[in-house]
């Protein structure tokens, strides 16, 4: 694996930072007989590319690299998320683009299927592999020591919360369901293979302990903005556990952790020293392809061209190319986008091509190879979680304050006259409102999943794609063949 160019380059530009030595690694995984084996690519020890600060940091920026890989969030499982949901239809038939994703018959042999797990759990090793090397280290201080630390638990939470959602049952289906194997120790050689799997609740617990603490040892901002943005810091850790909590259907906690960085009245921002988190003024300013602002809680940057992700993994290439277009009986046929009097911000989000389709141009900034940075989670998705939460919980006041702040961001003069009088029907158009504010960011099929719904049927110019009912054996992705094949405790 080679050291992520992103934030060494930011960090030579910085002048406050070590530059890294770019040809040290450390992480050098392979995937032969298992996902999880390492082999090195160079001649340097382990103990070696530790030895220095400048080193060690750059195995830091290694480990962001493992996580923004273009099979994991730098874009594949950002699309694969959107083409399983309803939000999209397909044009392309070919199953190199998603087509077997997109029509529900995509298997555990599937090269897709096998490049997701692959690219989280080398994530996850390469974060164990600096958890272990740091755990008595001494060469950097104690406190940059810890977040380091920090940093890799919160990556390898965030690349086991993806997994979770992918190949296991949804918590609320089912969380005593075997899930993944929980592999929190180093792996720097062969073998290993069998593991057994842990249950849905087990996983998502191992999540929340990394995550809170996390937390307690990443500090609150860093030295530049793209640092900040790029790099996990306290409300980073604490934005993502609402996420997480969420899919647990565990509200009070959703709650407990949103309140940390959403004040109990307007204007909901959360400051924390010289760190201020909000809503932008103009969601635009969002998309314009390097955003590192106040709403930007953690994003993956592309500082250049050579940086950007294969156009068949790109999020533009993909909603523009198109290989998947708008599917004009979901969300983009709400009033929001499809009103001729809608002065609603995002409509400006949506284009039409030749052929007539909408198309999501949200990461259409930079021209190919499309190199708009990716945002992960925003501020606005905060907002969102703790609505839906609070009005769980019964809160209407809250959440409906919540639901407009997010609305009338895009919409300032917007007024809802309907769907906000009872508990479920304030529910029901905060869901409606999450599909209108994260089109396209890869929250469809986990909104779906997570509330144990049906992933619904579909019509595009590559042919039609069945609804999949939650009993269904393809309702979740099955576990990958390679993992069956070298694994003797996986599930059969």
């Amino acid at each position: 694996m080679k050291i992520n160019p992103k934030i060494n380059k930011i960090l030579k530009s910085n002048g406050k930072l070590l530059i890294i030595n770019t040809l040290l690694v450390a992480f050098l995984m392979g995937c032969h007989n298992n996902l999880l084996d390492t082999a090195p690519i160079t001649s340097i020890s382990t103990e070696a590319a530790y030895s220095t600060p400048a080193k060690i940091l750059a195995q830091v920026n290694g480990l962001y690299g493992q996580f923004s890989s273009q099979s994991l969030y730098g874009g594949r499982h950002i699309v694969f998320n959107e083409q399983r949901g309803d939000e999209f239809s397909q044009n392309d038939g070919n199953n190199s683009t998603g087509a077997n994703v997109w029509n529900q018959s995509i298997t555990a042999s599937g090269d897709f299927v096998n490049s997701v797990w692959s690219a989280a759990y080398t994530t996850i090793n390469a974060a164990n592999i600096l958890i272990y090397k740091l755990s008595t280290s001494k060469v950097v201080a104690e406190d940059l020591r810890k977040n380091y630390v920090a940093e890799a638990k919160f990556l390898r939470a965030f690349s086991y919360f993806s997994l979770v959602q992918t190949y296991a049952k949804p918590f609320a289906q089912n969380s005593a369901a075997p899930a993944l194997p929980l592999r929190l120790k180093a792996e720097t050689s062969g073998g290993n293979n069998d593991f057994a799997f842990s249950t849905v609740a087990e996983v998502y617990a191992q999540i929340i302990k990394d995550l809170s603490e996390a937390e307690t040892d990443l500090p609150v901002n860093y030295t530049t903005a793209v640092l900040t943005a790029s790099r996990a810091h306290k409300a980073t850790a604490i934005a993502l556990k609402t996420r997480v909590y969420l899919a647990k259907a565990d509200y009070a906690n959703v709650i407990v952790e949103a309140a940390k960085l959403v004040p109990a009245t307007a204007p909901y921002q959360y400051i924390s020293g010289t760190l201020t988190h909000r809503l932008e003024a103009n969601i635009a300013t969002v998309f314009g392809g390097s955003y590192i602002g106040n709403e930007a809680l953690f994003t993956i940057p592309f500082l250049n061209a050579a940086e950007a992700p294969g156009l068949q993994s790109a999020l533009a290439a993909n909603y523009l190319t198109p290989v998947i277009y708008l599917n004009p009986s979901a969300i983009v046929s709400d009033p929001v986008f499809a009103s001729t009097t809608s002065s609603d911000a995002r409509k400006g989000l949506i284009t039409t091509n030749t052929a007539g389709q909408k198309l999501l141009k949200k990461f259409a900034k930079n021209a190919a190879p499309f190199s708009d940075y990716v945002p992960l989670i925003r501020y606005a998705e905060v907002l969102l979680n703790y609505a839906e939460a609070a009005a769980q919980n019964n809160d209407l006041t809250t959440a409906t304050a919540l639901l407009k702040a997010v609305r009338n961001r895009s919409d300032a003069s917007y007024t809802f006259t309907k769907g906000i009088g009872t508990k479920e029907e304030l529910v029901n158009t905060i869901l409606n409102e999450r599909r209108i504010e994260l089109l396209g960011e890869g929250f469809r099929t986990p909104d779906l999943l997570r509330r144990v719904q049906a992933l619904p049927s579909k019509i595009g110019n590559a042919g039609t794609a069945p609804e999949v009912l939650p009993t269904a054996g393809n309702y979740v992705w099955n576990v990958p063949s390679s993992e069956v094949a070298y694994n003797k405790l996986a599930p059969k």
